[in-house]
């Protein structure tokens, strides 16, 4: 097994843990979060410890590993919640949230009209800022990535969508 598996997962107080048939389900403060587990590998649940089993194959191995990072990522979901954060970079480049829309200006023909997905929660603080929030680290993850995918930086002025901690190194302009 992997050594990642190996290592068990803390469950904090206020996290329930329950496998059922094919699936762990991690219920917290925030959110309820469902893990899908592929056939033959278990979940237990002793101690305040979540413990990942698997047969001695090599793939169970390493898909043993990869159950015991996503049910690590659903507990620290439930309990703390997963935040990115983008910025907008041109002029005339506005975002707002409107219901479950957001609405992002970045200098196409037509406003870009984003449907948020259920669990999800976006701020705008500026017009220029978008706070994506959510249990899911995956969701919260692919919505940045969507909302990016629009208009993402391009590399002559760094006009476009990027994430608050990225860094886009600019080219330099064609010479005479």
């Amino acid at each position: 097994m992997s050594r990642v598996a190996k290592m068990p997962v803390a469950i904090p107080a206020g996290v329930q843990i329950t496998s059922a048939a094919g699936a762990v389900t991690v219920k917290g403060a925030k959110a309820s979060l469902t893990v899908a587990l592929p056939s033959d590998i278990k979940v237990d649940v002793a101690n305040g410890e979540a413990v990942v089993n698997a047969e001695s194959i090599k793939v169970n191995a390493m898909q043993a590993g990869t159950v015991r990072a996503l049910l690590s990522n659903a507990v620290v979901g439930v309990t703390k919640g997963y935040e990115r954060k983008l910025q907008l970079v041109g002029v005339g480049y506005r975002a707002a949230v409107q219901g479950k829309i957001v609405n992002l200006a970045v200098g196409l023909s037509h406003p870009v009209n984003y449907p948020i997905p259920e669990g999800i929660s976006v701020e705008c603080p500026t017009q220029t800022d978008i706070v994506i929030k959510g249990a899911s680290k995956h969701l919260v993850g692919q919505v940045a990535a969507d909302l990016r995918s629009y208009r993402p930086p391009e590399p002559y002025k760094g006009k476009g969508v990027r994430y608050s901690d990225e860094k886009v190194v600019l080219k330099e302009a064609k010479k005479k």
